[in-house]
């Protein structure tokens, strides 16, 4: 794996990433200490996407599902004497 000091990272970033993105990670260094790897993000597959609504149609909310336990939180927080 290749380490880089900064400024070098600085100006060859964009062969870098494209570097990366083929699977090479790289290091980058400040003063000879490692900092960061820089590595490629594998992004889920269309089929592992989850999406809101995935649930549709297999769960039900109550229609007074804002007012439920209104009287309990009110007498717990000081709402009722």
């Amino acid at each position: 794996m290749q380490t880089l000091n900064i400024h070098e990272a600085k100006t060859q970033l964009s062969r870098l990433i494209d570097q990366a993105v083929k699977g090479d990670s790289f290091i980058i260094a400040k003063a000879g200490k490692p900092l960061v790897k820089v590595t490629r993000l594998d992004a889920p597959s269309a089929e592992h996407v989850r999406r809101l609504g995935f649930m549709e149609g297999q769960v039900t909310i109550p229609d007074d599902f804002d007012r439920m336990g209104s009287e309990e939180i009110k007498r717990l927080f000081g709402g009722e004497e």
